[in-house]
């Protein structure tokens, strides 16, 4: 299905810190590093994902019975693999099919042991705290348990598999080869990895409505609300919600109002809960009409045709008087059910991350042959650009199935006829402007350079016009199938401010949103009014934007700050932009459970 709309896609193009001390040569590769204080992560944590592993046909490692494996998985840190030390042992039989060397990794978690079973199918899950704006590398280390031993030089390997969270859950499921430390597969073994998002997004909203209250004000009606209460761990009733206000009157009809499940009842439809209701006192003193206990279940059972009612008790009036029969009735008008989708359901779901990169050629930035230019690629093979690039570029591509990237360029005059262009292939060739993943973008950026010229101005609205287009195919979709984003690298001033106003405007309609990356040292006081983090973007007709859509980060605030901190200021808002647009054209995620 992803292939199939991927495909479809192109062919339209053509229509218009140092490890720990180094172990002794004998022990083996995995060195394990102390877990560091606190989650691994950042502070963006969209939420926590439940990792199933799966062997098929795993190395036999035992001479008188089947292998007995276990998974342990790891997680890198501090960026990178490093490599701790020279390649193991070899294994049983002379063969250097160990692990490969070692790497300063954190150890997240284990399996239990599957006895006498080369296709185990692990009960125990692994938990990890999801981050989009995150590369989160995973290793998947077997072993053969020859011993009670937690140290994994004792045990036999069986093969190891590594990978990005990202992969997995853009996936849902990934079944890959095993590899021994020799980089060759281990047999004919195979792991299979499933991702589940770990969360209740279950909500409730109820209608209700009160008959025949007890009055409780002196010269005149009550003024009733209601306060809803589940049972804590402690045993006492902990407050989860209190309806607005209802004033002079003793038959209220309060707003329909809506309650995370998992906040009402743990999630739990045959929980009690209890309901109170109260007349509202200026002071602080309300006056206790009456109560219930009732459960998501059976306010469930109430319709619009067929309401529920349920009789308000006071405990003390109903001792005192023996004709008591209640204190006024509540009623459930409705009841539904439904699930908010989070952003990880809309991946989970099947939806495809597509990416267009928009680079600035326009003569602002310098000959690219002069160090002094914003182009110009020094002696370690990167720029401004580049790093961009490959910071939001490693992200976004874990979530694009076959990886293939339009990257388009502005502001220069190109051969043979030089004249000036605002949207051109960087790759030259028109019809299919796709790179092959990030690596394809920057080969792509790297060779274009000497065979164009810089020109200007900077006019941003035919590149953010030309993807919008695209995302307005897209507006046809049933369920929730791709999200356009547009990576916009520039030096300077947009020259063409009001027809880019409009353009982002019309675009807050589409799913679609766009990042701005502003390189040099430029006046970017433009690029702040385009992102509407503190005022709603307008057109120059006056028509403004439905959602903001631009996140606009200067690269000179991230020069001298850890790689990923870019990543994170990049993309940390476009989750919430993906589940805005969804949630409002009422598009659930791809083959969604009911509620």
């Amino acid at each position: 299905m992803r292939g199939e709309e991927n495909k479809k896609r192109r062919r339209e193009w053509n229509t218009d810190d140092d490890c720990q001390e180094l172990l002794p040569l004998e022990s083996m590769a995995y060195t394990v590093t102390p877990t560091p204080a606190g989650p691994v992560g950042s502070q963006y944590c969209v939420c926590k994902v439940e990792l199933s592993v799966c062997g098929q046909n795993l190395l036999d490692r035992d001479v008188t019975s089947k292998s007995d494996p276990f998974c342990v998985l790891f997680m890198e840190v501090n960026g990178k693999w490093m490599e701790a030390g020279p390649r193991s042992s070899p294994r049983r039989g002379g063969s250097s099919s160990g692990p490969p060397e070692a790497v300063c990794v954190v150890p997240l978690d284990r399996t239990e042991t599957a006895v006498n079973n080369l296709n185990p199918a692990f009960a125990k899950k692994f938990i990890i705290d999801y981050h989009f704006e995150e590369v989160q590398k995973l290793k998947f280390a077997l072993f053969d348990q020859d011993k009670s031993s937690m140290q994994l030089y004792e045990h036999d390997f069986l093969g190891e598999f590594s990978c990005t969270l990202g992969m997995i859950v853009s996936s849902k499921k990934i079944t890959r080869t095993l590899l021994l430390g020799n980089g060759k597969p281990a047999g004919k073994g195979m792991i299979t990895i499933a991702a589940q998002e770990l969360s209740d997004n279950r909500v409730i909203t109820l209608s209700m409505a009160g008959r025949k209250l007890d009055k409780k004000d002196l010269f005149g009606k009550s003024d009733p609300f209601l306060e809803f209460y589940k049972p804590g761990d402690d045993g006492k009733w902990m407050l989860v919600h209190r309806t607005e206000v209802i004033k002079y009157t003793l038959d209220p009809v309060w707003k329909p109002f809506t309650v995370p499940l998992v906040s009402l009842c743990d999630g739990d439809v045959e929980k009690l809960i209890k309901v109170m209701c109260y007349d509202y006192d200026s002071d602080g003193g309300h006056d206790f009409i009456g109560e219930f206990q009732t459960s998501v279940a059976r306010m469930c059972e109430a319709q619009d045709a067929f309401p529920l009612e349920l009789e308000c008790i006071n405990p003390k009036k109903q001792k005192k008087k023996k004709n008591y029969k209640n204190s006024g009735i509540i009623i459930v008008k409705s009841s539904k059910v439904t699930r908010d989708f989070s952003f990880l359901d809309y991946i989970l779901g099947g939806c495809q991350l597509m990416f267009t990169v928009g680079i600035d050629f326009t003569a602002s930035n310098g000959n690219p042959r002069d160090p002094s230019s914003l182009h110009y690629i020094n002696p370690m093979g990167t720029n401004e650009y580049l790093s961009a690039i490959w910071a939001v570029g490693q992200i976004i591509q874990d979530y694009d199935s076959d990886k293939m990237f339009p990257a388009l360029g502005f502001g220069a005059q190109l051969p043979p006829d030089w004249k000036v262009s605002h949207e051109f292939a960087i790759n030259f060739n028109p019809t299919n402007p796709f790179c092959s993943g990030v690596e394809g973008i920057v080969q792509a950026y790297s060779a274009c350079l000497p065979h164009i010229r810089f020109y200007g101005p900077t006019n941003f609205s035919p590149i953010v016009n030309h993807v919008a287009r695209f995302a307005a195919q897209a507006t046809q979709q049933e369920a929730a199938s791709q999200y356009f984003i547009l990576l916009i690298i520039t030096d300077g001033v947009i020259s063409d401010m009001d027809e880019t106003r409009h353009a982002v405007v019309q675009a807050s309609k589409l799913p679609m949103s766009i990042i701005i990356v502003g390189v040099g040292n430029a006046d970017f006081a433009a690029m702040e009014f385009l992102d509407g983090d503190s005022r709603v973007l307008r057109s120059y007709t006056g028509e403004e934007a439905v959602r903001d859509i631009v996140q606009f980060v200067p690269f000179r605030d991230f020069r001298n700050a850890p790689k990923e901190t870019l990543a994170k200021a990049v993309l940390a808002e476009l989750p919430q932009q993906v589940v805005q647009y969804f949630k409002h054209q009422n598009l659930p995620p791809i083959n969604s459970e009911p509620a």
